[in-house]
């Protein structure tokens, strides 16, 4: 399952309390040859782990013992190497499993408990820059959802849409390349005032950021039919015939538009970072950002995109765990993921979180949060 798959409604689902055991098994992978010849293996062994976990835990009834290994035997088999990317996620109970394809490393870890672990999920969605794309034209609508590496048709909430077939009159249709030329039509406006509502709803169920494109008179009558398209807009590609894709011509010619978004996002947060600091609101540095997330005092959460740490507890502050310091079986509380959990400890705040390149917060220690107070 992509990522971008998840919704807010899925996550409530999956942190909600389960009857003991359920399991969260990630691990890294590879996207290539020859070192993905090697995720099998590995997704062999830790689902052997888990195994072992289960079979050793007194807690664990056998029938939902066996009933879990199973699930876990089952999503081993559905795993397609040709679609692993940087990590693997897979959530299993004593009914189902579910497998995610992540684009960030994750490490390698089984955890039995009543609830999923989702912080993985979360900060990979997060990660994935997520983005909706809106094609118009007079007589049809599309929407697309899309990251920097992949882009596929939405087909819901009405999408893909067209006006009423009675709204046309073929005698009154001039061809400007595919596009109807009809753009002052009242049903036209009707129609694209329907796309508007529509595509408002969807933002605010999943908010991201939206690019409009289209011919220019279909997204001039787009802003004259709603506001919801427009106020939600981040960039707008202003070209004919893309509105039915195909996919990969599209994330090409939306690739200028989503990448100048992204340089101005990374400049206004840099800006607000200096705001923060000027306002004595600024937090920099893991332990700090750490706290002021645990306080719920985080507005925004920045973070640099490859930025892990392994980190351990120590009087709730958070103490980095180097190469010469051991590991999990060396300290009482060692968190390998620290920076996933925070990210998803932030997000159930009501922060925002924004990864930036890497880099680009070198003087912050890579993390830093404008805060409420």
């Amino acid at each position: 399952m992509d990522s971008n798959a998840t919704t807010p409604d899925l996550l409530r689902e999956l942190r909600t309390r389960h009857t003991y055991p359920v399991v969260s098994l990630t691990m890294p992978t590879h996207r290539r040859e020859p070192n993905s010849e090697q995720d099998g293996v590995r997704l062999r062994n830790v689902i052997a782990e888990a195994g072992r976990r289960l079979e050793a835990d007194p807690e664990v009834p056998s029938v939902a013992r066996i009933a879990v290994k199973e699930q876990l035997a089952l999503a081993a088999g559905e795993v397609d190497p040709r679609r692993t990317l940087d990590g693997l996620l897979i959530l299993a109970d004593t009914e189902e499993f579910r497998v995610w394809y992540l684009p960030r490393e994750v490490p390698e870890r089984v955890v039995l408990s009543d609830t999923y672990v989702t912080r993985n999920l979360v900060a990979a969605s997060e990660q994935s820059r997520p983005y909706w794309a809106l094609g118009v034209a007079a007589d049809h609508a599309t929407l697309w959802s899309g990251t920097g590496e992949s882009l596929h048709e939405y087909p819901e909430n009405g999408f893909p849409m067209k006006p009423e077939a009675e709204a046309w009159d073929a005698e009154r249709e001039e061809r400007i390349g595919d596009t109807p030329s009809t753009f002052t039509d009242e049903e036209t406006r009707r129609f694209l005032r329907s796309v508007d509502n529509a595509v408002g709803e969807v933002v605010a169920a999943k908010p991201r950021p939206l690019y409009v494109f289209g011919v220019a008179p279909a997204l001039a009558l787009l802003d004259d039919a709603g506001s919801a398209a427009h106020r939600a807009a981040s960039g707008r590609l202003v070209k004919g015939g893309l509105t039915d894709g195909p996919a990969p011509v599209l994330l090409r010619e939306l690739g200028p538009v989503v990448q100048e978004y992204a340089r101005r996002e990374k400049w206004d947060v840099l800006a607000r970072l200096d705001d923060a600091t000027s306002r004595h609101t600024f937090a920099g540095g893991l332990d700090e950002v750490w706290e002021a997330v645990r306080e719920k005092r985080a507005a925004l959460i920045t973070l640099e995109e490859h930025y892990q740490v392994t980190a351990r507890v120590s009087d709730g502050h958070l103490l980095p765990v180097g190469d010469g310091d051991g590991g999990a079986a060396d300290w009482p509380d060692v968190r390998e993921d620290i920076v996933d959990e925070l990210v998803e400890n932030a997000l159930r705040g009501g922060a925002e979180v924004v990864f930036l390149p890497d880099s680009t917060l070198a003087r912050h220690d890579r993390i830093a949060a404008d805060l409420r107070y």
